[in-house]
């Protein structure tokens, strides 16, 4: 499993682009959160080394080991273990609470180990599950991770929270929704492993958001009318105009801000976004069944987890799910699964159908098309000269920013040296306009190694890199060397540009 960030790159993107003048801290945060998070996923490329950290009693332990020995120390209950980076980027840092433990003075401290807890008595009490791994699985969390750092993450392991800029963002451990979107992933990659591409890719955000919800909601015995249904709320300060993340209720609402943008998620497939950024819109597009399922939960009212939530976990845990279920089949599934549990003409079957239909999935979920064929039908960029544009995207993370250099070599200083460069790599040699051999993406969508896997790449960055001589793509930890450096070197020269929804 490779790392789930919980700000989406788009957003850190738009900070550290257009927001130097408001939020001049958040800016150079949000650069720097960029930088730390592609130095931590070149590390998960090459298998995530943890370093030697301090124990409690001032001893030193090697912490890949510690580590192994924690994830694999199995229990019957819950079993939290709380670490302090102390504003570096070690992990996992000191041990600092374990579980059964007296809460300590540091409230991030406290806010991680509650949170854990809470996602995991919802899968416990509401599903009879132990742990994201149904085996007991050691919940393990690192606070106060890297300088003024606007992210957190899952990598399958453990959970790293930064302390957020105080410009754009708080300190991550106080969103309980997060906590458990980002938990939940780990659940996902035990259960149905959904591949993270397209359709199948924002069944798994979505799947994530709705137990991340459901936590929140669990947490504190709400039931769904009285609701937020909002993702990451309380992560913005006041200087921010907006609520969370995301809304599950009200897609593309939850923000509209002069830095940030607004709010790009669409809540109905006749707005689907078609896109090769984002691993296929993933962040984007999982607001069309993020609604659906809002919908239905209030319509029904109750406690969501004893309605529609008992028929997402019984299909994400099912035999008939697969790591390609699209939005059709998916609806199709959870329709089933209602008449098998409540009955037919039931008020949960009933409900289902609606807000299915209401989202337009019921009437036709069209895949995508994926960047390859959109390349062939509307062609390359035009070129100039000897060398043309070379053009780079990174997309995805949990919000799906895209962010674009364009750079016209032939018109560029360095043209000398980074135009024979780019002439010489391994750009496409095929028709289907991919690199062999798990660069790429396969023209009919399916996965060309970008991701080890299905459902391992979720919320991470995704580079996409074009110029006339053809188009590849590369998750972030599979980037080859020689394609990792033509990338540094055109971020150093050309500056970015945010494109795509919510750009307006």
């Amino acid at each position: 499993m490779s790392l789930r960030h919980v700000i989406p790159p788009y957003l850190l993107d738009a900070i550290a682009e257009r927001g130097g003048e408001k939020f001049p801290r958040a800016a150079r945060a949000a650069r720097s959160c960029q930088v730390s998070d592609e130095s931590c996923r070149n590390l998960r490329a090459e298998g995530l080394r943890y370093t030697p950290v301090a124990t409690p009693d001032g001893g030193a332990q090697d912490s890949e080991a510690a580590m192994h020995s924690q994830v694999t120390g199995a229990s019957a209950g819950v079993n939290r273990l709380i670490h302090d980076a102390q504003g570096t980027e070690t992990l996992p840092g000191s041990l600092v609470r374990s579980e059964g433990e007296d809460a300590v003075s540091d409230e991030a401290v406290n806010e991680a180990y509650d949170g854990l807890g809470a996602s995991y008595s919802l899968f416990a009490e509401a599903f009879e599950r132990n742990s994201l791994d149904g085996k007991g699985m050691p919940l393990i969390a690192s606070v106060h991770y890297g300088q003024d750092y606007d992210n957190a993450f899952f990598d399958g392991r453990l959970m790293v929270f930064g302390d957020g800029d105080d410009e754009v963002f708080t300190g991550f451990t106080g969103s309980l929704s997060i906590i458990g979107h980002e938990l939940s992933h780990g659940v996902i990659s035990h259960t149905a492993d959904l591949e993270y591409l397209g359709q199948p890719g924002a069944l798994s955000e979505h799947c994530a958001d709705v137990f991340g919800a459901l936590t929140e909601q669990h947490d504190s015995g709400q039931e769904a009318g009285d609701a937020t249904w909002l993702i990451g709320a309380g992560i913005f300060t006041p200087e921010v105009t907006g609520q969370a993340l995301r809304s599950m209720l009200a897609p593309g609402t939850a923000y509209d801000d002069d830095v940030l943008g607004k709010d790009p998620q669409p809540d109905h497939m006749d707005r689907y976004v078609t896109t090769d950024s984002d691993n296929g819109g993933v962040h984007l597009n999982s607001g069309i069944p993020n609604r659906a399922f809002a919908l239905a939960a209030t319509r029904l009212g109750g406690q969501a987890w004893e309605t529609v939530g008992q028929v997402w976990y019984s299909v994400l845990t099912g035999d008939d799910i697969t790591t390609r279920t699209d939005f059709a089949g998916f609806a199709a599934l959870t329709i089933a699964e209602a008449v098998a549990q409540f009955g037919e003409g039931s008020d949960v079957h009933d409900a289902l159908v609606q807000s299915w239909d209401a989202v337009g999935v019921t009437r036709g979920a069209g895949r995508g098309k994926c960047r390859e064929q959109l390349v062939s039908e509307e062609g390359s960029p035009p070129a100039s000269g000897e060398f043309g544009h070379l053009i780079v995207e990174r997309s995805g993370g949990i919000a799906g920013l895209l962010l674009v250099w364009d750079l016209d070599i032939d018109s560029s200083e360095h043209r000398a040296s980074i135009g024979p460069k780019v002439a010489e790599l391994p750009w496409p040699n095929d028709s289907a306009g991919h690199v062999d051999g798990g660069a790429g993406v396969k023209a009919n969508g399916g996965a060309a190694g970008i991701g080890a896997g299905p459902g391992a790449g979720a919320d991470r960055y995704v580079y996409a890199i074009e110029s006339r001589f053809g188009l590849v793509r590369f998750g972030e930890t599979e980037m080859p060397g020689e394609w990792k450096s033509l990338v540094e070197q055109v971020r150093e020269i050309a500056a970015p540009e945010r494109r795509g929804p919510g750009t307006e």
